[in-house]
């Protein structure tokens, strides 16, 4: 792995590991901003979705680490090059990025329809807010379990193998809690009521603390000479 690429990738994870940091601090925060009636629902609204905006931006530095490393197709004759990128072959480390991107996404839009919610812009119904929240909890576990793989421990933790199994761990209990939490956040139609708070609550706060230890974990160490192995 020459210098320039090694440097690059190291800013790439000291990106993904800094998004995904500053996004579960905030989805932490936003359950007791949220619960305090002191505040205005739009207070914990936008904390939960600018913390989802960090995820989606930390989610697509990992997907572009990961592309990096899928190996060359050359173009046929009168094929444009970026028409041949969509042949490559893919590895789980692509997939594992891939699918928690579109997670990302989805909490993206039930985040946003909650603040639009909270603050009278939107009209959104219940299980309009939670079916987003639902998938991308599915895709965040989904994601979570193909990176727990060796193979893609191996790639991406290149620069802390001491801890690649823990930081692996640690995504996938929180991917469980959000799970969790999205069974707790759904609404009974017959009351109008979320199915269980402490599930909602619990869940998410539980889920985001592990991620923001595992991001914790990620973060390149002083001295790291790089960022992933060259196999």
């Amino acid at each position: 792995m020459g210098d320039a690429m090694a440097s690059r990738r190291r800013r790439w994870t000291t990106g993904t590991a800094a998004g995904f940091l500053v996004g579960s601090l905030l989805f932490v925060l936003g359950v007791p901003l949220s619960l305090d009636t002191a505040l205005s629902p739009v207070v914990g609204a936008a904390t939960f979705f600018v913390g989802s905006v960090f995820f989606t931006v930390a989610g697509f530095l990992q997907l572009v680490t990961s592309a990096e490393e899928l190996p060359p197709v050359s173009p046929r004759e009168h094929e444009p090059a970026w028409f041949a990128a969509f042949g490559r072959p893919r590895t789980v480390d692509w997939t594992a990025s891939g699918i928690q991107v579109a997670g990302t996404l989805w909490f993206n839009v039930t985040t946003l329809r909650g603040l639009l919610d909270a603050s009278g812009a939107g009209e959104a119904s219940a299980a309009a807010v939670w079916r987003p929240d639902a998938l991308g909890s599915v895709a965040f576990l989904v994601s979570s379990a193909l990176a727990f793989a060796p193979e893609v421990r191996r790639r991406r933790h290149g620069h802390a193998r001491d801890r690649s199994w823990l930081i692996g761990a640690l995504n996938l209990v929180g991917s469980i809690f959000f799970g969790i939490s999205a069974v707790g956040a759904r609404t009974d139609a017959a009351t109008g009521e979320i199915v269980n708070a402490a599930w909602s609550n619990g869940g998410t706060v539980l889920g985001a603390l592990c991620f923001l230890v595992g991001a914790a974990l990620l973060l390149p160490r002083r001295g790291t000479p790089g960022t992933q192995p060259t196999a």
